[in-house]
């Protein structure tokens, strides 16, 4: 065993070695380098969607329909955008300059932090995994991608096509489960990337500290969706139906729970039944997915407390098949309110004052988002500043993913850092500030001897 380890280890250490010594050959560092790897990497992925169509139905019965809008259309959004603007990104960017370096400019250099590691999720395993790759990328580093082992043939499928198309020293896909995973986080990075649970994320972040590696960690959380009476409750359920349903409830950003006044909640039941009956959620639909194992089955019927279900509450262990979920009656107690869901199943609370409804939000850690429904600016305005989380969306849910302009991320134990877009190549950059003086003059004002007028001066420059 001893023996095997250590061949792993040393296996480790040569990739990283090689990645290290790709990155200060300079190639990286060059804007029609990286664009040429994003086109490459966008025509692998478009010329074989048949095959990561295949591979995640065999891991979810994901449809072609839903794994193209949650997954790939992501993907290749990210890549186009950043074809587009990564000279500008990586641009040198002047700024001013205080009088006491008179004469003289600054400016600030993007550069690439190096060597990445990036850890992807199992419940979205092409776009967790290969939109920070994405970003790396653009920013100019080298990637090791370890995605996650859990759907086995999409990950199959990702190191196939990127380690047959890649040169290895620049992005290579390294499969395996704990013991791979721990071997890549002995090894020292200058960025890491991780997607996935607060307990994990610990783990990443502490094996980091040993090598002060930056790490940027998109975890989880309970993200409420709050309910104010006069919202359009119609299109509220709608929306949020869909959301909470989406990819079988299997979504960090999905809304965990739901609040509503008391006055709406038989109403509100009412309608998300109806909409759920409507929607018609199966793998024959091609708008539902399995979970992702008997563990994670198990887990979430654990969390069903029978004499709260009203509608669903069946599930497969065999197929894997869940049905959605709505509970009501439910307290803060409950066990379903205890840890984040990641699945098909909505608890419904019901609140008299929206004042305590916020305190017991701000009880609990920070979420990694929230979903406001109101026709209230005032009150929009009241949660908005009240609530901490990472993101979020004012009568939607889900949604504001799709908007690259929007910083991606976690607050507190729902995460640190952010990306999408050009906070995503700012995720994997070091921003370089430069200050170059003009030689042709040389005040005094710094050097010996001092002098109360020198001091006056200095004074003077500095306040």
């Amino acid at each position: 065993m001893t023996v095997i380890m250590k061949t792993e280890t040393n296996h480790m250490e040569a990739i990283v070695k090689k990645q290290r010594e790709f990155f200060n050959s300079n190639q990286t560092k060059t804007i029609d380098f990286r664009i040429l790897q994003l086109k490459k990497l966008r025509k692998l992925l478009t010329d074989n969607e048949s095959l990561l169509n295949q591979a995640i139905y065999a891991d979810f019965k994901k449809s072609a329909f839903d794994t193209f809008t949650n997954e790939l259309a992501l993907l290749y959004n990210d890549i186009d955008e950043t074809i587009r603007n990564v000279k500008w990104w990586a641009k040198r960017k002047r700024v001013n300059t205080n009088l006491v370096n008179l004469p003289s400019k600054s400016y600030i250099i993007p550069e690439p932090l190096g060597v990445s590691l990036v850890i992807g999720a199992w419940n979205y395993p092409y776009q967790l995994s290969l939109a920070p790759a994405i970003a790396a990328i653009g920013a100019g580093n080298t990637v090791i991608l370890k995605p996650s082992e859990l759907p086995s043939e999409s990950s199959k499928v990702m190191a196939q096509l990127i380690n047959e198309n890649f040169d290895p020293a620049f992005f290579m896909v390294v499969e395996g489960g704990i013991s791979e995973t721990t071997e890549l986080l002995a090894q020292r990075f200058d960025k890491i990337f991780f997607t996935g649970s607060v307990p994990v994320g610990k783990i990443v972040y502490q094996a980091a500290a040993k090598h002060l590696t930056p790490v940027t960690l998109e975890l989880g959380g309970k993200s409420p969706a709050i309910i104010i009476e006069g919202c359009n409750l119609e299109v509220t359920v709608k929306r949020l139906i869909w959301a909470k349903f989406l990819n079988a409830g299997q979504t960090c950003i999905a809304p965990d729970y739901v609040l509503v006044p008391q006055a709406l909640e038989q109403r509100f039941l009412e309608l998300a039944k109806k909409e759920i009956e409507k929607e018609n959620f199966s793998i024959q639909n091609g708008n539902y997915v399995q979970i992702i194992n008997k563990k994670n089955v198990n887990r979430l019927a654990n969390l069903l407390d029978r004499e709260k279900v009203y509608f669903g509450g069946n599930y497969d262990e065999q197929t894997r098949i869940f049905e959605p979920t709505i509970m009501h009656h439910v307290n803060f107690n409950d066990q379903v309110m205890q840890e984040e869901i990641f699945g098909p199943i909505l608890p419904v609370i019901t609140y008299e004052s929206l004042d305590a409804a916020i305190a017991k939000i701000k009880e609990r850690e920070k979420p990694l988002s929230c979903y406001i429904f109101t026709s209230s600016n005032t009150l929009k305005n009241k949660l908005l500043s009240e609530i901490s989380f990472g993101g979020g969306a004012i009568n939607e849910a889900v949604m504001h993913i799709t908007n690259s302009n929007l910083p991606f991320g976690g607050v507190g134990e729902s995460g640190i850092g952010a990306y999408h877009g050009e906070n995503g190549f700012k995720t994997f950059s070091h921003y370089k500030s430069i200050l170059e003086k003009l030689t042709w003059i040389e005040p005094n004002l710094k050097y010996f001897p001092h002098s109360k007028l020198k001091l006056w001066w200095i004074k003077l420059l500095l306040r």
